[in-house]
């Protein structure tokens, strides 16, 4: 994979998103760095997917504007790991073929690049097995090599672990370490206090569609300036 190119800071500048009545996210204003990974926390409906979903551009907000290394439109060096990636009806392998085609590498390539990206995430031992007959952990791991098909600067990650065991989770998490450590920028959502412990960089907080709490990883953990932050790490139920 290539180094990074400069899709950082992403910059949320008072953004905001609605459907009908409701406000999904609300006056959020952030900024997303290079380095270590963000990981988005709250609880359940706090904004975390549709925070992912507009930095990597899928979604428009109603109000605010986002930029990418302060240009407006998204770059198209990112990728996205959805919480329930689907797998296409074929090997392991050609579900890598098929991502690196639609991000037009050139076939030539094809076969080489199959081999290191699923020798990354620790699959190249069932390349020919059925995508959709791999175990779930498997799969997400999968879903990662896909998106790195695309050779991104930024990769979003949306509850990975969200559905594995102990074992999957951290087969997942140290693809998601390899990841990062190629320089790689890597944004999450998880609801799981431990993981985030395990690989934030930095921490955003998102409560009823607002960032509560942004600040390094260490600093979040042991001294939470927010209430709504002192609330979530000690297990209360937020409202």
């Amino acid at each position: 994979m290539r180094g990074p190119v400069a899709n950082l800071p992403i910059v949320f500048d008072g953004v905001g998103l609605s459907a009908g009545p409701a406000r999904i996210l609300d006056d959020v204003s952030c900024t997303i760095l290079a380095g270590a990974p963000t990981l988005l926390i709250g609880p359940n409906g706090a904004g975390k997917t549709t925070l992912l979903r507009i930095a990597m551009g899928l979604v428009a907000p109603t109000h605010g504007h986002v930029t990418w290394d302060g240009r407006e439109a998204p770059p198209a060096r990112q990728a996205f790991v959805f919480q329930r990636p689907v797998m296409l009806r074929r090997s392991a392998a050609s579900n890598v073929r098929y991502a690196l085609k639609v991000a037009g590498i050139a076939p030539a390539t094809h076969a080489q690049r199959i081999g290191e990206l699923l020798a990354l995430v620790g699959l190249d031992a069932v390349a020919d097995r059925p995508a959709r007959r791999l175990s779930g952990g498997e799969q997400q791991r999968l879903a990662l090599a896909r998106a790195l098909a695309r050779d991104p600067a930024v990769l979003f990650l949306d509850e990975p672990t969200a559905s594995l065991d102990p074992a999957a989770t951290k087969a997942v998490e140290e693809v998601i370490r390899a990841v990062a450590a190629r320089g790689i920028k890597v944004v999450m959502s998880t609801h799981d206090l431990g993981e985030a412990r395990r690989l934030a960089g930095d921490v955003l907080m998102l409560h009823r569609g607002r960032v509560v709490e942004a600040a390094p990883a260490a600093t979040f953990f042991s001294a939470p300036r927010s209430q709504e932050a002192a609330s979530f790490l000690a297990g209360e139920l937020l409202l």
